[in-house]
């Protein structure tokens, strides 16, 4: 796994009335300040990425459809430059991801509806300077291939 970054696994509380799943909170080991919270979809096969940030954090969790969230490492100074990470969250995998900054990361929607992704950061953002570094999905110097995996 590359340096830094982290997963929970969620608990789902199911009754009769529906059910509940605690996301993040305070006490969590992947909390460390509340920026804001926000809602970002993605469509089927559509890809979100790259992009990175220099202060903010993300946490992500993926609450409808399942979406295929990546991580590169280029950091220059860290045990796990180079390295690529995939993770898979959603209905079928409640997690969070704790993405920390200096990380390039993206998703792909992989269900056949739209995917509703929960940010919990740790920055505000920032309308005048916004906080974003951001890359093409497809023609960079990135060693990933945005492409379905059969087999």
């Amino acid at each position: 796994m590359i340096n830094g970054v982290k997963i929970k696994k969620l608990k789902v509380l199911p009754d009769e009335r529906g059910r509940l799943m605690e996301i993040l909170r305070a006490d969590d080991e992947l909390f460390s300040k509340f920026g804001q919270v926000y809602m970002t979809t993605a469509y089927p096969g559509v890809v979100k990425a790259w992009h990175y940030h220099k202060k903010q954090m993300d946490n992500f969790c993926v609450v409808k459809g399942m979406m295929k969230i990546v991580v590169y490492d280029d950091r220059k100074d860290s045990p796990t430059k180079g390295e690529v990470n995939e993770f898979f969250l959603g209905e079928h995998n409640p997690l969070v991801l704790h993405i920390p900054n200096l990380l390039w990361h993206g998703f792909k929607c992989i269900s056949d509806y739209e995917a509703i992704c929960i940010n919990c950061t740790t920055e505000p953002y920032n309308y005048d300077k916004p906080d974003e570094f951001r890359s093409d999905p497809h023609k960079n110097d990135i060693p990933y291939d945005w492409g379905r995996k059969d087999g």
